[in-house]
């Protein structure tokens, strides 16, 4: 979309307001109700539809109906947000003519209260040419729901913060000024795209200064992922200066030496290309300095680059993990295994232990009833045939039955007796059987028609007794 404005001198400040109140809405809405724009701005004399009708005519909200009646801000609005936004702080005061088109942003001239020429960058990500974001980018980290505005937004910040850092240790980057929402304010390079240069006097010197910077960024944890001639300034005194950053990773991302064995292979493909300049052609003709050239060869290794410049990965919470967290993670994943394996162990010694318990201490209190039941029972009964004592009941009968010749009637006391032996039998076959104790559910008395397999055993056990 082309940044027109003129229409920017025109707005008042409740047309800001509630433009502003669309952006606010459209952080949990995708299209914003005119009536929850008219919440959030507030407006001391009302007015909101009216003011809605005039950034509709000026293409800064666009009007949806196909879900429910709203608006949601476009990128010239959000263009117009930011520019206002740095106006008042007093970074510039004009904006001037567009000097660069890319797939996920536009470049503008913009001059300053002090006659400075400056640069503005307004990153547009979701353009058909480049909608690969999600999987290109990890802007969104562990957002699942995402808006191109927001994702515009995050790439300026984390570009604002690798120029700005980078800029503080040195390297040949454009002068980070200021930062607000999806635009970035920078100093303007004078200079070329490396693309658009056909001849160099000393091409050597500067492939040599290319491939020393991203060894360098290296040894400082980063790698720029993006490091070709469109990212390249070179000016009429060969100086190299390193533009767009928001793509950069940390050296300990799972896929760090294949982004610094790109870069790598892009510098040389274009100087092979376009100066044929090959580095194992001189490496062959200058055989006196065989020693320099395997050493400048290794630096161009990846694993033989060491982070003793600095840790800016860290500091800048550049893409991907350290190897320091991943030895972490793995640890504590591996002692919480063990201590699983421990705790489950333990839990079964103090098991077993318990159910031996239990099973020495039921098998005593069985023989005491039972030597309690002979001695109470009286002479008359001596010839009776106790179906208890010759046979264990069935686990499902809980009634102690006893057949007597005579066809006499137990007493209370019998049946009480009969009943605790018959459960103190139970557990002991239950431990003698598993050696473990019974988990069992709330359901558990639900056998849905059939019997449960310990039942089953326990009375084939009795049985055979």
């Amino acid at each position: 979309m082309k940044l027109d404005v003129n229409a920017l001198r025109y707005l008042s400040k409740e047309d800001f307001r509630v433009l502003t109140a669309v952006e606010l809405g459209m952080r949990n809405h995708e299209i914003v109700p005119a009536e929850l724009v008219d919440r959030i701005a507030r407006l001391k004399h009302g007015g909101t539809y009216k003011l809605l009708k005039n950034l509709l005519k000026h293409k800064l909200v666009h009007h949806d109906s196909s879900k429910y009646d709203g608006f949601r801000l476009t990128y010239l609005g959000y263009d117009f947000l930011a520019i206002k936004a740095l106006l008042n702080r007093g970074v510039f005061s004009a904006v001037g003519r567009q000097i660069g088109v890319g797939k996920e942003s536009d470049i503008f001239e913009v001059l300053s209260e002090d006659g400075t020429i400056l640069v503005m960058k307004l990153h547009r990500l979701g353009r058909v040419s480049f909608r690969a974001v999600k999987s290109k980018r990890d802007y969104l980290c562990h957002r699942s729901s995402y808006s191109w505005l927001y994702l515009s937004r995050l790439a300026a910040l984390k570009e604002y913060a690798f120029m700005k850092a980078l800029g503080e240790h040195g390297f040949p980057v454009p002068t980070a000024i200021d930062c607000s929402r999806h635009c970035v304010v920078m100093s303007l390079v004078q200079g070329y795209p490396l693309v658009q240069v056909k001849q160099l006097q000393n091409p050597d010197d500067v492939f040599e200064t290319i491939i020393g910077l991203i060894v360098r960024l290296a040894e400082h944890g980063l790698i720029h992922c993006d490091f070709n001639e469109f990212n390249i300034m070179i000016d009429d005194n060969e100086k190299v200066t390193m533009i767009d950053f928001p793509q950069m990773v940390s050296v300990s991302h799972r896929n760090a030496k294949m982004y610094f064995d790109r870069d790598i292979e892009c510098v040389f493909k274009f100087f092979r290309k376009r100066y044929n300049l090959s580095y194992e052609e001189e490496r062959e003709q200058d055989e006196g300095s065989a020693s320099v050239a395997g050493e400048e060869r290794d630096k161009l290794r990846f694993s033989s680059i060491e982070k003793s410049a600095g840790f800016l990965d860290k500091e800048l919470a550049a893409s991907g993990f350290t190897r320091k967290n991943e030895e972490d993670i793995q640890k504590y994943i591996e002692g919480e295994k063990e201590g699983s394996d421990d705790e489950y162990d333990d839990d079964d010694d103090d098991d077993d232990d318990d159910e031996d318990n239990e099973a020495s201490d039921s098998e005593p209190v069985g023989v005491q009833i039972s030597s309690l039941k002979m001695a109470d029972e009286p002479e008359e009964s001596s010839g009776c045939n106790v179906v208890g004592d010759k046979e264990p009941l069935a686990p499902g009968n809980e009634e102690g039955t006893a057949d007597g010749s005579d066809g006499s009637e137990e007493d209370e006391n019998d049946e009480e007796l009969t009943k605790r032996l018959n459960k103190e039998r139970k557990r002991a076959i239950a431990s003698a059987q598993g050696r473990r104790k019974l988990i069992t559910s709330r359901n558990s008395y639900k056998d849905k028609g059939r019997k449960s397999s310990l039942n089953s055993k326990v009375q084939r056990q009795a049985l055979q007794w």
